[in-house]
């Protein structure tokens, strides 16, 4: 799985944050709602999917799970970990529900499809289970164990992008919006279980991803950001018969690709900044590179994750390139977009990696130079082609010596890139208040750098700012406006 949100340097996915959306007007069927996501940029989105869909059933929310009639646990299952931080929560949720026995809880997701019925088995606080695909059968699942059943449904579709469904913005701050472009993944990675859980790859048409975009900017967000477990596979063919110029073309079948994509969002408006993720080595092309350097709005970031600089070893993740067809997109990268900023996700410890091997990913990290890394020790995930095929034979301490080496190695390059940003202004979207005040502003430079810099008058969020760069951490700018 290669879809994260690129921030700096993580251990393993994001923390469960509880997703709000504002009550309904109009229906309302009296239960209140609460959503945890945890994982993957997809599942918040999808976090967002699911508040829609309730929403039209009448269900407002709470911040509080011990006021909640329905909770929900969107979960991740790329990592042990993130899977163990949920069975954590649930045993939480029991508490809860030993005082409210008429409470629905429920598991969503990646986990919900890895283990499908068990979790009724294993786990008794779990109402109900609902694998990505599914999340419009939602009212009628929770109307089952209304009636003393539990329910379950994960079954995978070749179709459903929710293309239809226009998501409430959770936790929003008006600005950042995530768009979902398309959904599952054909590569086989063989560490890799979302092909499992989210099933085979199909895009979203182009009309109702510009028309949401659209629709976003003009409620004010500024920001989009494109979602794919593979974004550079986008493709969809169809007629984009619309008003809009870059779409008028009359009743002609057009292929559109990840290229064509990326342009029109970016004419949806000079003032929309366009980000996306995640990008794969095999299938990133310099016609997307080239887009992204025609248009000012389209950010100058790609994350790009490597997980391994040994060509034996990406051959053993099932990759399907090697370190020079990487090194060449990387140079390509760096010839057409100069400014651009790169991230990556790395794994160490993966099976039978040798000294030498784990060597040639530091001296990846070396040649590029990232600006923020996901780096990982590899850990056997159920199911997977890896799982079956090669034995996790790296000792942990092993693995966890490599890890703390290259994640060493990236703090030194996180801040010296930061550090090559003293002293340059910084175009930078503001976002809000910084966390440690209110006395300071924080927002994104085009470069994903998050930026620092006192409140001035004349400048609110959702207004981009030229910030001068004056100090740095590993991980932030500094400055004020200019």
């Amino acid at each position: 799985m290669d879809l994260l949100i690129p921030d700096k340097v993580h251990d393993e996915s994001r923390q469960g944050e509880a997703l709000l959306l504002e009550p309904v007007v109009g229906k309302n069927n009296g239960r209140k709602l609460y959503i945890e996501s945890y994982g993957c940029a997809m599942n918040f989105s999808d976090s967002e999917i699911v508040a829609s869909i309730l929403a039209d059933s009448g269900f407002e929310t709470t911040s509080d799970f011990n006021n909640a009639d329905v909770v929900f646990i969107n979960t991740c299952s790329i990592r042990e970990n993130a899977e163990v931080r949920v069975r954590n929560r649930l045993k939480e949720f029991a508490g809860a529900k030993s005082k409210n026995p008429g409470m629905v809880v429920g598991v969503l997701g990646c986990m919900a499809e890895r283990l499908k019925a068990k979790f009724l088995e294993e786990e008794k606080l779990v109402d109900v289970v609902v694998g990505p695909d599914a999340y419009r059968d939602l009212p009628n699942l929770i109307e089952q164990v209304d009636g003393g059943q539990r329910a379950v449904n994960v079954l995978l579709s070749r179709e459903e992008t929710y293309a239809d469904i226009s998501p409430v913005r959770l936790n929003s701050n008006g600005i950042n919006a995530f768009v979902s472009i398309m959904r599952g993944c054909d590569n086989m990675c063989s560490f890799c279980v979302v092909p499992f859980t989210r099933g085979r790859e199909r895009s979203r048409d182009a009309v109702s991803i510009v028309a949401e975009c659209t629709d976003l900017f003009n409620q004010g967000y500024r920001e989009v950001t494109l979602l794919g477990q593979n974004v550079d596979s986008y493709k969809w063919s169809g007629q984009l018969a619309d008003s809009s110029e870059q779409l008028a073309v009359g009743d002609e079948v057009k292929i559109v690709n990840f290229a064509n994509l990326l342009e029109m969002v970016a004419l949806v408006n000079p003032d929309l900044r366009v980000r996306f993720s995640t990008s794969h080595p095999k299938d990133i092309t310099d016609e997307v590179l080239y887009t992204i350097a025609k248009y000012d709005n389209i950010c100058n970031y790609i994350h790009l994750p490597v997980q391994s600089g040994n060509s034996r070893v990406l051959e053993l993740m099932n990759r399907t390139y090697d370190r020079d067809w990487y090194i060449n997109r990387i140079d390509a990268i760096r010839r057409i977009i100069p400014e651009c900023a790169i991230s990556t996700d790395m794994i160490t410890g993966f099976c039978t990696e040798t000294d030498e091997e784990h060597n040639d990913s530091v001296s990846m990290m070396d040649y590029v130079k990232y600006d923020f890394a996901y780096m990982f020790k590899y850990s056997e995930r159920p199911g997977t082609l890896a799982a079956k095929r090669y034995a996790d034979d790296i000792p942990e301490v092993v693995k966890q010596a490599r890890l703390a080496e290259i994640v060493a190695k990236q703090q030194q390059y996180s801040f010296y890139r930061m550090q090559a940003r003293l002293g340059r202004v910084e175009k930078v979207l503001i976002e809000g208040f910084s966390k440690k005040s209110n006395n300071d502003y924080c927002g994104r430079s085009d470069q994903n750098a998050m930026v620092i810099f006192p409140v001035t008058e004349g400048y609110k969020p959702g207004q981009y700012a030229n910030v001068l760069v004056e100090r740095t951490t590993s991980a932030t700018l500094i400055g004020r406006i200019v």
